[in-house]
């Protein structure tokens, strides 16, 4: 097995539950891989036995290390890419490995997937704070980030009231709103900011402007973030019309100014409090969270899931199944096709009940 990918609390729960399963339920050896697919492509792996697995349930991060390579353009460290699939099916054939069970997100998918079609056995594991896989209920890690975003927004309730100020909590999430919309409902905020509804800003200042109308002086701003406000969104939607009309280097420059457009994270954040001052006289602060969300201890809620899929994928390995995620499903673990979740992001459904619910209680989504 494997761990690729950002780090996410519930990785070395996950690794114990494959380990442990494969070997007392099934009578397997298991090997790990060092680094995610780069470990795989160099035969860097340990084998591991069950005193290596003890201990590991409640640690954050992994045991064997992670990368972000991609199997079709691996850079080995001369800094020429190449395409390691060939080389990667090759070491699996060679070590006679059964099946090779990637914990990992999206990016993960990706890779077990273009694996899967040059004939590699080949699992994936829903691993990722930010809960964006597809076909799966949750992802293992977001319980976990979800409790540290909440806990950090309800630590500077105190703070904001104290000093009558606008305080914005920039919330990880990649391209979606789950932990925002989750944190930010739990903790209750006041403003919540998510990717799949653009916000426009004299819609957030007088959500604000009315509290303080109100007799509250202070407000909470939730924004996860890949936030993007309307004029952005518009703009993006115009790049890509663009997008598909180009060539050559005008396409990737294009292509780098979409994938740029409306993160907060260069910037996007630190303008949206400049402009909420502006608009309503309060001061304004911000709060980056950071990776702060992706450490420490798992939550019970993630060592569970993880144990149960960890167990899963063992069960299906044994069954002869592959190319598959193991998803969580109503409960259950369920082997999805990989070609139905690779390329595939799981946004926050308009209608969702947090959705709903944020809406009911009056909390602003900026539109």
């Amino acid at each position: 097995m494997l761990t690729a990918g950002g780090d996410s609390p519930g990785l070395n729960a996950a690794i114990r539950a494959v380990g442990k399963s494969a070997q007392r339920a099934h009578g397997m050896d298991v090997v790990g891989f060092h680094d995610g697919f780069l470990g795989l492509a160099q035969r860097r792996f340990v084998r591991l036995h069950s005193e290596d697995l003890s201990g590991i349930l409640t640690r954050g991060g992994t045991i064997l290390g992670t990368s972000r390579v991609k199997v079709n353009r691996m850079d080995l460290g001369d800094g020429q890419p190449q395409d390691m699939r060939t080389r990667i099916r090759a070491v699996v054939e060679d070590m006679e490995l059964e099946a090779v069970i990637c914990l990992g997100g999206d990016g993960t998918a990706k890779n077990a997937l273009k694996l899967a079609e040059v004939g590699v056995p080949i699992l994936t594991l829903p691993k990722t704070i930010d809960n964006d896989v597809a076909e799966t209920d949750v992802t293992f890690g977001f319980d976990t980030a979800l409790g540290i975003a909440t806990e950090a927004i309800d630590r500077l309730h105190s703070t904001a009231h104290s000093h009558h100020r606008i305080m914005l909590v920039e919330v990880m999430g990649h391209k979606v709103g789950w932990l925002a919309l989750g944190a930010g409902l739990a903790a209750g905020a006041d403003v919540i900011l998510i990717p799949e509804i653009p916000y426009d800003i004299e819609t957030v200042a007088a959500s604000i402007a009315g509290r303080k109308a109100g007799g509250s002086t202070f407000s909470i701003v939730a924004v996860a973030e890949g936030a993007i406000s309307r004029q952005d969104a518009a703009r993006r939607e115009a790049l890509r019309a663009e997008i598909d009309e180009e060539s050559g280097d005008r396409k990737l420059e294009l292509k780098r100014r979409l994938k740029d457009l409306g993160r907060t994270r260069v910037g996007g954040t630190a303008n949206l409090a400049s402009r909420l001052t502006e608009l309503t006289g309060l001061e304004s602060r911000v709060t980056i969270l950071g990776h702060v969300q992706r450490g420490g201890t798992p939550s019970p809620v993630d060592r569970l899931l993880a144990t149960h899929l960890g167990a899963a994928a063992t069960d299906f390995v044994a069954a002869g199944i592959h190319g598959v995620l193991v998803a969580a499903r109503d409960g259950e673990a369920e082997p999805i096709p990989l070609k139905k979740v690779a390329g595939r992001v799981k946004y926050v459904p308009l209608d969702h009940p947090w959705v709903s619910s944020t809406r009911d209680l009056g909390i602003s989504l900026g539109a």
